[in-house]
């Protein structure tokens, strides 16, 4: 399958409609139900494509699923089982359902995939040993269910093909699970995951928390409205030390070049950004109309929560155009502050020259 992202002419007629709305960016996610059209009305909602958009405009909490890292080494391996099991006084689990307690069962662990490793003639130098994941959810969410989730989807997703071993923290207040697993499959290939992968197992860990009585969802960021990353740990460490990062200098730079210019450069992604999701926004609006038309109590409220839904969301804003605004703000109040001194020495001026006279 190319890996090349869809262009916009085909997105309407390779995708079903409302596929629209939450498929990844980069390159078609694996077909769910709720990506299957009806074969008789493939324009109409189906009841899975309605559950989706109720649980999206109810805005179910919605799950992290993040690749925190990369075991180098085995000294790397070492301290990172040791971190993520608080030196063997947290229980792991491994893809066979056994546990590890205590460092000596932490030490067979580790031992055996050191042994493993020499096995591997074809890692590079520089190769991984493991890829470490985390799998959250928001405060207040039943932890044992996070547990058993997490559970099921690495079952699911790595059990047939790579070791792993996973440990559930609860000293925060996000119950979360990490799963270490070992980047080596037994085909011999290597777990080497992409952006759409991820999006895939958000959505695997999503319906296994669904299936335990969990409200949950996993939708891009821009299913919601919201066009702009999240910044990286790295530099919000920075900006807490006043530390202030290349990319925002940089970025500051070019925009304040444009503002005191009064010339703005040509983006064309910044206008791709506004035409996807004013697209989106239609879309959600067009399935608002077809739930209002079916005359169905329980669809016209489904409907009026789609349309608040819509006018709920944040302002189509890049950082560039939130940078920009800022800049220009600051500029008008520097130019607003100078004429009121300027008015402010007038004035005085004014009031010396009467008691002159």
């Amino acid at each position: 399958m190319s890996r090349r992202s869809p262009r916009p002419t085909d997105l309407a007629s390779e995708l079903p409609p409302i596929s629209y709305v939450w498929e990844t960016p980069n390159r078609r996610p694996r077909r769910a139900e709720w990506d299957i059209p009806d074969p008789a009305a493939p324009g109409r909602l189906t009841p899975a494509m309605r559950a989706k958009l109720e649980r999206i405009v109810r805005r179910a909490p919605e799950v992290m699923v993040k690749i925190t890292g990369r075991t180098k080494g085995v000294g790397h391996l070492k301290s990172h089982l040791a971190y993520i099991t608080r030196n063997g006084e947290l229980e792991a689990e491994t893809e066979q359902g056994a546990t590890i307690a205590g460092r000596s069962g932490l030490k067979d662990l580790q031992q055996r995939w050191e042994d493993d490793t020499g096995l591997d003639n074809k890692r590079r130098r520089d190769g991984s040993l493991s890829v470490n994941i985390i799998l959250s959810m928001p405060a207040g969410t039943d932890a044992a269910a996070v547990k058993q989730s997490a559970r099921a989807f690495a079952i699911e997703t790595f059990g047939y093909n790579h070791d792993y071993v996973f440990v559930q923290h609860l000293d925060d207040k996000h119950p979360h699970v990490h799963l270490t697993v070992r980047s080596l499959g037994h085909d011999g290939k290597r777990l080497n995951p992409r952006k759409a992968d991820l999006q895939a197992w958000r959505e695997r860990f999503a319906g296994e928390l669904r299936l335990r009585g969990i409200a949950a969802e996993a939708t891009p960021r821009r299913t919601r409205g919201r066009v702009r990353k999240a910044d990286r740990g790295a530099i919000l460490a920075m900006r807490e030390r006043k530390i202030v990062p290349d990319v925002d200098r940089l970025a500051r730079k070019e925009v304040l070049s444009e503002v005191t210019s009064g010339k703005s450069a040509k983006h064309p992604w910044s206008e791709q950004i506004r035409t996807r999701q004013e697209a989106i926004r239609r879309r959600y609006l067009d399935y608002a109309a077809e739930l209002q038309r079916s005359g169905v109590p329980a669809d016209e409220a489904l409907a009026r929560q789609i349309r608040q839904f819509v006018d709920d969301m944040p302002a189509i804003e890049t950082r560039r155009h939130a940078l920009k605004n800022e800049l220009s703000e600051l500029a008008s109040s520097r130019r607003r502050d100078a004429k009121q001194d300027i008015d402010a020495q007038r004035h005085d001026k004014t009031r010396g020259d009467e008691r002159t006279r």
